[in-house]
């Protein structure tokens, strides 16, 4: 878990704030299309469009740009069509990798995934093969900004959470994955900051990579997230806090 919270403050770090956000925009927006063509346009009664616009919400996605893509995958704008693929390798040391894929073309997908793995040190797995290491659950992170870490936990875990952890600059809640969105609600209630809300994949442990193999490691996730057909990635890659420097 910490290793997941980590490696997102790492990122946040990195290139200009601009450029970072416009891509996070443009795959939030794909997901949003994807869950409105499976299951309509109105987020009462299409609960993945409801998480896909809370999860656009936490990272501050305009409403405009929300509206956009709920207007272009609902057949008012010209927009393409998406699958979900979901793949899996390893890097250096055996670090377990997820990728969780939305993508128009897995024809051009799949080779561009493995060419990742291959060109840093890792290599693409089969269906599988490191997916029993990981739980699917739901993960939602909020601003502390003054809030008191134990009427927290009663509230949540009053909610249904399941666990909740302190993570530096953010309270960490981990919900099944039947509870999230009752969960995510709630929290709204009370006016907590969202600043995730998401349905991950959760290490059931974390391991650690030789000193010297983590730069590729974290060259590894940099460089799948910097492809603009990948959701997210998740890794049970335990992040060295030297990893930072």
């Amino acid at each position: 878990m910490s290793g997941h919270n980590k490696w997102s403050k790492i990122k946040n770090k990195k290139g200009s704030e601009d450029a970072r956000r416009g891509k996070i925009f443009t795959k939030l927006g794909r997901n949003i299309s994807v869950a409105v063509r499976e299951g309509g346009d109105n987020p009462e009664y299409n609960p993945a469009l409801k998480a896909a616009i809370d999860k656009a919400k936490a990272e501050n996605m305009p409403n405009d740009n929300i509206e956009r893509a709920i207007k272009k995958a609902s057949g008012d704008m010209d927009g393409a069509n998406f699958e979900r693929i979901i793949y899996e390798g390893y890097a250096k040391d055996g670090v377990a990798v997820i990728v969780d894929c939305l993508t128009d073309n897995k024809n051009r997908t799949a080779p561009d995934i493995r060419h990742i793995f291959d060109k840093n040190g890792g290599n693409l797995g089969t269906d599988g093969s490191v997916m029993f290491m990981f739980n699917r659950k739901g993960l939602i992170e909020i601003e502390k900004a003054g809030i008191d870490f134990d009427d927290l936990m009663l509230e949540v875990i009053d909610l249904g959470a399941e666990d909740v952890t302190d993570e530096g600059d953010t309270y960490q809640i981990i919900t099944s994955v039947e509870d999230f969105q009752s969960i995510v609600d709630g929290i709204k209630k009370s006016d907590y900051k969202l600043t995730k809300a998401d349905i991950s994949y959760i290490a059931d442990n974390l391991i650690d990579a030789q000193e010297s193999n983590n730069k590729q490691i974290m060259k590894l996730i940099d460089a799948l997230e910097d492809n603009d057909d990948v959701q997210e990635v998740y890794t049970n890659w335990n992040v060295p806090d030297s990893i930072e420097d």
